[in-house]
């Protein structure tokens, strides 16, 4: 099966999954890795779920703050710890940026919860549904008719409806969604549809870094972009075809594969 993951290596840089099939096994430990982290962000996101039960209406921002971070560093710590063991490769920026998320996450969030309460004259267990609607995180979800199987970031649930999330780090455009996150979203889209006989009209992707969800609709260019996309993914894995692609300096130079690349 196709992972995902494939897919979204393919919209960053076709030659470099090409390199990363078919000459050494560093993808694995890649694909291990975000897996690792994307656990380490959802379980962050629970444990401010849980500490928001215990926010009053009369508490302040910073009383809010205090108590939506609590027990945040040590989870974080430990769980660092254990991915390091793993010998992964986690790298120190990374693990900063893990941080860095976090305490945003939760700078926003108890913005948000002060001014639902004042609001709403309630106390913040009463409101929580607001900011955490029912939800499946890190679904393992695959499909052998489609050929597909990949992680879902997060599945919301709302009046019978599935929304596939993405939560993405990484700086985001101007007006909507990368390219390669929309190609993603279409993928998990379809996946759902299988998974629960269901339509999926919407997805959204969560940049943390400026704390913006932004909607993608499941239209039909974006869904035969995506086929598209998959006929050539399954040329480059299965039929070892080796794809052209122009030279991107500044994706280049950051590649354990230029030099390889270069050489040809």
């Amino acid at each position: 099966m196709i992972k995902v993951s494939s897919i979204k290596q393919h919209m960053y840089c076709p030659l470099k999954l090409y390199h990363q099939i078919h000459l050494d096994s560093k993808e694995n430990k890649d694909y291990q890795l975000a897996i690792e982290i994307k656990k380490l962000k959802i379980d962050v996101q629970d444990l401010i779920q849980k500490n928001m039960r215990k926010v009053k209406k009369e508490m302040t921002i910073s009383e809010i703050e205090c108590m939506l971070s609590e027990n945040i560093d040590q989870y974080i710590k430990g769980t660092v710890q254990s991915i390091k063991t793993m010998n992964l490769g986690l790298e120190s920026s990374q693990i900063n940026e893990i941080i860095e998320n976090a305490y945003f996450s939760i700078k926003m969030t108890s913005l948000k919860t002060k001014q639902a309460m004042t609001i709403l004259d309630k106390n913040a267990f009463e409101v929580i549904d607001m900011f955490f609607p029912n939800s499946m995180y890190s679904y393992l979800i695959k499909d052998k008719g489609l050929d597909i199987i990949g992680i879902c970031d997060k599945i919301e649930i709302n009046d019978g409806r599935y929304y596939p999330i993405l939560l993405k780090s990484g700086t985001p455009p101007l007006k909507g969604v990368w390219d390669q996150d929309a190609i993603e979203l279409a993928a998990y889209a379809l996946l759902i549809e299988e998974e629960f006989a269901t339509d999926v009209y919407v997805g959204f992707v969560d940049y943390e870094k400026i704390g913006d969800r932004r909607p993608v609709v499941m239209d039909v260019d974006l869904r035969k972009s995506y086929f598209n996309i998959i006929r050539e993914v399954k040329e480059i894995i299965e039929n070892k075809k080796k794809p052209d692609v122009k030279k991107s300096p500044k994706k280049c130079e950051k590649c354990e594969y230029k030099d390889i690349c270069l050489k040809n």
